[in-house]
């Protein structure tokens, strides 16, 4: 039976019911790992919880409506079973270290070390130290949840880590005609021939190490007071292209904010959560303040919600943003508004916004 929903003459909401701002503390999220360590070893290996939102729902279960957050422990000596799934994803090791392999990779990492996981490869982690690994990890698993197709296969059968090239046919199954334009203003048609074989992009598994990448981030605080821009970097995977990812469906950047730094109020589409891993300070949400310390997790930035944050007087700030903007340029959906007193503009599409930084 169909289902009709009448909407003629309905007016647009005059608001949007955003999720609101939710700060996990430092205390609250050790607390949880030490009920983690204390527990048996899962068959798996994989000590999890999710860290959810009060306002979400299975399925799902995100920490922001299409980004799930998982805190994982693996105790020393310990490793994990092998696992893959459709959903990409990153992990941050908060702390401890050890071992990842990801499809056809193997790397060490430390403490606020970075790594991307593509979509359907293969992996687990070791804990090769003395000490207790703890990882968040953020992917986009809450979002296929939603959707009802987020597969995931435990303990799956070796197969190529990389893309396979397209099957060949011989040339009497191909269409002869190939794509072509259909109209003068740039109307196409593609035969399905290409449309199921869509050129393949490699999609490869990075590693931002924090000592690397914190001797890039510490030449951002020579920036003086009067720049007008946040002193970050994208840990930026190539395969993601013009939607500046680090996967196809969010970004992660790291920022270092010097004391008394206070960012100007704007809005996106786009959903932020941020992990605090040095320093203090204060965001203000939608006219809400929330102050926070090194160790804490926030959605700091629910989507279209007014935020702008600040660090505290004395110290500098680090901090870790998980963003699904990249997912939203592809949508071609993500408003962002840099300046109140200006229009919103459809970043991939208009024009974005500029800085004052020289290029000196």
């Amino acid at each position: 039976m169909s289902l009709f929903v009448d909407v003629t003459d309905r007016a647009a909401p005059a608001s949007l019911d955003f999720w609101d701002p939710v700060l996990i503390t430092r205390a609250e999220i050790d607390a949880e790992v030490v009920r983690l360590s204390e527990a048996p070893r899962p068959d798996n290996g994989r000590r999890e919880s999710l860290i959810v939102h009060p306002k979400a729902t299975a399925p799902g279960n995100g920490l922001a409506p299409g980004i799930r957050v998982t805190l994982s422990v693996l105790l020393p000596g310990e490793s994990t079973a092998p696992i893959r799934h459709n959903a990409t994803q990153v992990s941050f090791c908060i702390s401890g270290g050890g071992t990842a392999v990801v499809g056809d990779k193997k790397f060490s990492f430390g403490q606020f070390d970075v790594w991307n996981f593509p979509s359907w490869t293969t992996y687990r982690h070791i804990n090769d130290t003395d000490t207790a690994q703890v990882r968040l990890t953020y992917s986009n698993a809450a979002l296929l949840d939603q959707l009802g197709v987020y597969l995931v296969e435990e303990n799956p059968s070796d197969e190529p880590a990389t893309a396979d090239k397209p099957e060949t046919s011989d040339e009497g199954k191909q269409n002869p005609f190939g794509v072509f334009q259909l109209t003068d203003e740039g109307a196409w048609l593609m035969p399905y021939e290409k449309l199921i074989n869509p050129p393949n992009i490699e999609s490869p598994a990075l590693h931002w190490p924090w000592h690397r990448v914190k001797d890039n981030l510490d030449k951002l605080t020579a920036l003086g007071p009067e720049y007008r821009g946040r002193r970050l970097y994208l840990l930026y995977n190539p395969a993601t292209g013009r939607t500046n990812g680090t996967t196809p469906n969010f970004f992660a950047t790291i920022t270092v904010r010097p004391p008394k730094i206070v960012d100007r109020p704007h809005r996106h589409v786009s959903a932020a959560i941020n992990y605090y891993f040095h320093g203090r300070g204060h965001s203000l949400v939608a006219g809400k303040r929330y102050d926070w310390e090194a160790g804490d997790l926030m959605l700091s930035a629910p989507g279209w919600a007014v935020h702008h944050h600040a660090s505290g007087p004395d110290e500098h700030v680090h901090e870790l943003t998980i963003q699904d903007q990249p997912f939203h340029i592809a949508l071609e959906s993500l408003l962002w508004q840099e300046d109140l007193k200006r229009p919103a503009r459809v970043l991939g599409v208009q024009s974005g916004f500029e800085t004052n930084r020289s290029e000196k």
